[in-house]
């Protein structure tokens, strides 16, 4: 048993977007950054090069100012670049973790995630444990030996993946406790209700999970690969085949004009092709979208129809280049994705999104229905009455009354169909964060930690009974 008055927790959400982590009883996270690293792998002796300061070497950094041009030189610090062995063999990887460190275009560089592409788990255990490193010691500037770590995890969650995070986390970073919580448990704390339905909107999938008196109902889960990066990609097929070219900001220097003071000059800068990877091109434009989408982007408060959107008034963007676009029906096509998923085949190329196989692509509504569908008849009334909206991708405008009136529509005639979604954007975006803060700072959770000393005596295995 482990706990106290001050347990001073820190509690970390380790998502398939961003890594939301701080102290416990804090409104808000302290840190929070992309949760995809920068790798390079290096041959044996491209390595030795590199460590002998030779024409390998690499600038291990990470830019002082979130604001500053991604071209120019960036201040030296120790936190952006690591080593870990690749998959085995005598090769290495620079690992660069963090906002900054990534918009720093490096030659040769990949942006892979931790988390498995088809189950939606941590995989890539290297990669977690940098990003815990960088979280704890380069971010939050602690000793890890002197505070329990609160992780917010999966609804579907393996029992590999938590035993191996509990051994990565007791191994390495050697906290005196640690917790595995559910992000739909949190969510629910987080929303003041007990019991709930929690619908999470994330960025690679979205997951509806009902909670029962703080216990998620495992049963109840179901999962659909609809999420954010779905969305952002058919925004993109939709920009780009109206003959509009996103550059990366990498690809560009931008100035302001010495004859027509106001107005600016764009340079394409050539130096980087033939060395950008693929991926990292790819997260670059993400980037830009995804800010598009979130921008003009909005939920139609009935059935989105093509006709009778098409004389919509248009919305003006403007791209990092000065590019300014006008974004017209798409603004509300591509947010009814979440309600109907067969409009992904309607993009340009989009065929391969709508096809790949795996999880099926449902919509948001049909999650609900099926997870209450899934539980007890005498619990339904109340997960009805307590349907929380969660998740990034979720906090699109008219989301919660369109996602309320279709549920009203399909739902048991005698139930009270109520869609909670706070109107705090930090508290929506940070959900499954605060939900983690609160609990942990509870005295009446204090006897819930599995202490180090529990680990050492009985195996990762206990925290399935410790935190099941």
């Amino acid at each position: 048993m482990y706990g106290g008055d001050e347990v001073n927790a820190i509690v970390i959400d380790l998502g398939a977007s961003a890594v939301k982590a701080g102290y416990a009883g804090e409104e808000s996270p302290k840190v929070h950054f992309p949760s995809c690293v920068g790798a390079i792998t290096r041959d044996k002796d491209a390595a030795e090069a590199k460590a002998n300061g030779g024409a390998g070497d690499a600038r291990d950094v990470e830019m002082a100012e979130a604001g500053a041009d991604a071209s120019t030189t960036p201040k030296k610090e120790s936190d952006a670049g690591s080593k870990s062995k690749a998959n085995g063999s005598d090769a290495t990887r620079d690992l660069y973790v963090g906002h900054f460190a990534l918009n720093y275009r490096r030659e040769n560089m990949e942006v892979v995630s931790p988390f498995d592409e088809e189950t939606g788990l941590l995989s890539d255990w290297d990669l977690v444990e940098n990003i815990w490193r960088h979280t704890l010691t380069d971010r939050l500037h602690i000793d890890p030996t002197e505070h329990p770590v609160l992780l917010a995890e999966p609804n579907f969650n393996s029992k590999e993946c938590r035993e191996k995070s509990l051994e990565i986390l007791f191994e390495t970073f050697q906290p005196p406790a640690v917790f595995l919580a559910k992000n739909a448990c949190l969510s629910s704390y987080s929303a003041g209700r007990p019991t709930s339905l929690v619908l999470d909107v994330g960025y690679k999938s979205t997951v509806a999970a009902a909670v029962h008196d703080g216990y998620l109902l495992q049963k109840s889960v179901s999962r659909s690969r609809l999420g954010g990066e779905i969305l952002t990609d058919c925004m993109q097929r939709s920009v780009e085949s109206k003959g509009v070219n996103v550059r990366p900001r990498y690809a560009f220097k931008r100035t302001e004009s010495k004859q027509n003071k106001g107005t600016f000059d764009v340079k394409d800068l050539d130096d980087y092709k033939g060395t950008t990877t693929e991926s990292y091109h790819r997260w670059s434009v993400e980037q830009i979208v995804s800010d598009l989408k979130e921008t003009v982007c909005r939920a139609s408060e009935n059935v989105f129809n093509e006709e009778e959107h098409a004389n919509i008034p248009t919305v003006a963007y403007e791209l990092p280049d000065g590019t300014e676009i006008q974004v017209g029906s798409d603004r509300f096509k591509v947010p009814e994705i979440l309600f109907n998923p067969g409009l992904v085949q309607t993009f340009p190329g989009a065929e391969a999104i709508a096809n790949p196989g795996g999880l099926p692509m449902q919509s948001v509504t049909s999650l609900v229905m099926e997870s209450i569908a899934r539980v007890d008849v005498d619990v339904r009334k109340e997960l009805y009455n307590g349907i929380i909206l969660a998740g990034g991708s979720s906090m699109l405008p008219n989301v919660r009354e369109r996602l309320e009136r279709e549920v009203l529509e399909q739902a048991p005639g005698q139930a009270r169909v109520k869609v909670i979604a706070s109107q705090n954007v930090m508290e929506r975006k940070f959900g499954v964060w605060i939900g983690g803060s609160i609990l942990a700072s509870l005295g009446s959770f204090q006897q819930c930690w599995m202490s180090k000393q529990e680990y050492e005596e009985k195996g990762a295995s206990l925290i399935h009974l410790k935190a099941p």
